[in-house]
This record gives C-alpha cells, sequence and structure tokens, in this order.
C-alpha cells in the first residue's frame, strides 16, 4: 500500500468513486507536471452536504462539506494519477461557499478543505488557496473546491 493511501487510512478516509461532470467540461486536466482538477461539491456517501452559510448551515458544517469535497478532489486526482504518491505538492485551491450576503466566515469553512490536504500530505499540502463567497452552488451544495497540484 502506498504512503498516502497508508495516511488515508490512518484518516479513516474511504475515496469514493469520482463522480462525472454533470455538464460540458472535464473532471481534470492534465498538462505536463500540473493537474486542474474542475470545482468538486460536497457530495458525501450518504448524500448531499447542501444549504447556504450563514443561512441554517453552520460554520461546522460548513467545514465538513469542505472537507467532503476536497476528499472528493483526492478522488480525482487519484484517478488522473493512479496514485496519490505522485503528487508532488498541492499548489492551490480554490474554494466556493454557498452563502448569504452578509456572510463574512468563509475563509473558516474553507479551512475544512486546507486542513484536510495538510492532514493528507504534511508540508506537501500546504497551499495557496482563494475563498468566495457566492450566491448558488450546482444542486444547492454547501461548498465547491477546485486544484491546481504539481504531480511526478
Amino acid at each position: 500500500m502506498s504512503t498516502i493511501a497508508n495516511r488515508l487510512a490512518e484518516l479513516g478516509i474511504n475515496l469514493p468513486t469520482p463522480v462525472a461532470p454533470i455538464a460540458n467540461y472535464v473532471p481534470f486536466v492534465r498538462t505536463g507536471n500540473q493537474l486542474v482538477v474542475s470545482g468538486q461539491i460536497s457530495l458525501a456517501p450518504e448524500g448531499l452536504l447542501a444549504g447556504k452559510l450563514g443561512g441554517g448551515v453552520s460554520i461546522e458544517d460548513g467545514q465538513k462539506a469542505a472537507r467532503q469535497a476536497a476528499i472528493n478532489v483526492l478522488a480525482q486526482i487519484q484517478a488522473a494519477v493512479g496514485n496519490l504518491d505522485n503528487v508532488v505538492r498541492i499548489v492551490r485551491l480554490g474554494g466556493f461557499i454557498n452563502c448569504t450576503p452578509d456572510f463574512v466566515d468563509a475563509p473558516k469553512v474553507m479551512n475544512g478543505a486546507s486542513d484536510l490536504m495538510v492532514e493528507v500530505f504534511g508540508e506537501k499540502g500546504r497551499h495557496a488557496r482563494s475563498t468566495i463567497g457566492v450566491a448558488a452552488l450546482p444542486v444547492n451544495a454547501a461548498v465547491e473546491v477546485e486544484a491546481l497540484v504539481e504531480i511526478a
């Protein structure tokens, strides 16, 4: 078993089967040593983590949604490169938080995704990041996360 697979097992994380895109795009693009992963929503095995931050969804639940979206990013990376040990570095995450106009804690929500990358990859998981509050996300997902990854 690979080093990262062992780490995921220690964390109790089973990567889901990657979800197919719901529109006219591909789930990832590999160019040279870079992998761009399209936005992954907060779809968990038990269902969609949905709703609006600041409108009924707590920061803690938003962090869980961001973590799940990041797990879905990992599933797409694995589908693209076959083995997560091929990740050289998580370069950047982009986070989209479904929230009310007055919600100002989107960065706290996105920490759910960022913390996961560091838990899984250690220092290679530290990344640049943007977090944006949005009025809506596909299928009312609470969070969507995209990634830029350096791969071997």
